[in-house]
């Protein structure tokens, strides 16, 4: 009987360690779309404000996220080598951290929410979405344990789990939100605040079950989570955040990129953000499927840089970006010959169709280079390398995308669609620039 072909063996290994990923990042954009869709019955002006103040908390927040990105490299390379205390180690570094940086990160939202009066939004937004904010910033610390939790499962190979709670979380959410926002079971309407509440709470229960699974996890290896928790130790946090700085920074200046975007959409109308929002929502979507891809190119590619194994590293990563490109080919396409079905899952309003078409028609171009650039930088994570992801990004979106959405809305008149022809740019620029870094860097390990 033949052997089986290893790329064949590690295609198969990749698709079952990103199928439950793909499915977690889609549960975690999910509850943003539950928000949005749950409130869209009040009005453009609650979608408008649910909108804002989403993107006021994850530029800021996900740069704390970011930090603890790290551990998908020293986790899967400690695992890779069968290295299993270590990994245990680096899941309490990371906690650490996100203990550290939950209160400045709460500061500065409470902040950012003063600062919405100020930025040209139109006025009748400014006070649900400050509530919506204020609100949803006390989901910050569950939402980093869970996160820090969720890079220690994933990088040993234990994420079924992450599914299964994102599943409970979506249901437990779509139904705080039933009830905080219209003022069911006897509670107090609470409007586009009961949305933000729903998500809190939600987050909670998550950090909670991926802490349970992992105490479970470890007392049946013979390794108690706390009986066995590390005390702080600065040489392995220090490195923790020279692998996750960049990446950190990298998501502030391309979710921060988004960010402004929403913010400029605002300073048109209700409608153009509507439609920008549907549109993003839409285009978020379906980057968490090459955004669990990426993951798992970076947990596959650590494992083998971990047992030693460079040519298995370099397959992982160009199985990784060829899935992620597959996909994102039929993300193209449907966004382009059926924009106004997705639009219609939101609202029909006329104003909003018309403006949100030609946005789908941006999202449908920049999609496949969207997955490239996003599944590259997980494998390159994979081999310890987060900081030209960061560069790219900077490049790309602050140096060309952002002036050029700019200068096209205001100057060229062309609205929005100017605001996403610049992000449309900026990402082709981004992936082609690590396209070509994975290449270089992914045959140099072979002579290393």
């Amino acid at each position: 009987m033949p052997t089986e072909k290893p790329w064949r063996r590690e295609l198969g290994s990749l698709i079952r360690l990103a199928l439950p990923v793909v499915l977690a990042e889609l549960g975690w954009m999910l509850q943003g779309v539950v928000d949005v869709i749950m409130v869209g019955r009040l009005g453009p002006v609650a979608i408008g404000a649910v909108a804002l103040g989403n993107a006021a908390y994850y530029a800021p927040s996900l740069f704390a996220l970011g930090l603890l990105l790290g551990m998908d490299t020293v986790v899967s390379h400690a695992f890779g080598r069968k290295d299993y205390d270590a990994c245990h180690r680096w899941l309490a570094q990371g906690v650490y951290i996100a203990v550290a940086v939950t209160v400045p990160m709460m500061i500065l939202l409470a902040g950012v929410s003063l600062l919405f009066p100020h930025l040209g939004v139109a006025a009748v937004m400014v006070a649900p979405a400050t509530s919506y904010l204020r609100v949803l910033l006390w989901g910050t610390l569950p939402l980093l344990l869970y996160v820090a939790a969720r890079r220690y499962l994933q990088s040993v190979g234990q994420v079924r789990v992450i599914t299964l709670t994102f599943v409970g979380a979506n249901l437990m959410n779509w139904g705080g939100n039933w009830v905080l926002i219209n003022g069911k079971l006897g509670f107090p309407a609470m409007s586009v605040a009961g949305s933000a509440l729903s998500t809190v709470l939600s987050r909670i229960m998550m950090a909670a079950t991926l802490f349970g699974f992992a105490w479970n996890y470890e007392r049946k290896r013979g390794h108690p989570l706390f009986a066995r928790w590390a005390r702080p130790v600065g040489r392995e946090i220090r490195e923790l955040l020279r692998l996750g700085l960049p990446t950190a920074c990298q998501l502030l200046m391309e979710v921060g990129a988004f960010a402004l975007a929403t913010v400029i959409a605002g300073t048109i109308s209700p409608v153009a953000l509507s439609a920008h929002q549907i549109a993003l929502n839409s285009a978020a979507l379906a980057y968490m499927v090459p955004l669990g891809i990426s993951a798992a190119a970076a947990i596959s590619v650590g494992h083998a840089v971990g047992a030693g194994d460079p040519a298995r590293a370099r397959r992982a990563g160009w199985m990784s970006i060829a899935l992620g490109v597959a996909f994102m080919a039929v993300v193209a396409i449907l966004f382009l010959v059926m924009p106004r079905p997705f639009i219609g899952l939101y609202t029909h309003d006329p104003a909003v169709m018309a403006v949100g078409v030609p946005l789908f028609a941006l999202a449908a171009a920049f999609a496949v280079f969207d997955g490239v650039q996003i599944v590259a930088t997980g494998a390159l994570r994979g081999l310890g390398l987060t900081r030209v992801p960061m560069l790219a990004n900077f490049v790309g979106y602050w140096i060309v995308g952002i002036p050029m959405g700019v200068a096209l809305c205001f100057w060229a008149h062309w609205g929005v669609f100017g605001v996403w022809t610049g992000l449309t740019t900026a990402l082709i620029l981004i992936s082609v620039i690590l396209f070509i870094y994975w290449r270089r860097r992914s045959t140099a390990i072979m002579t290393a």
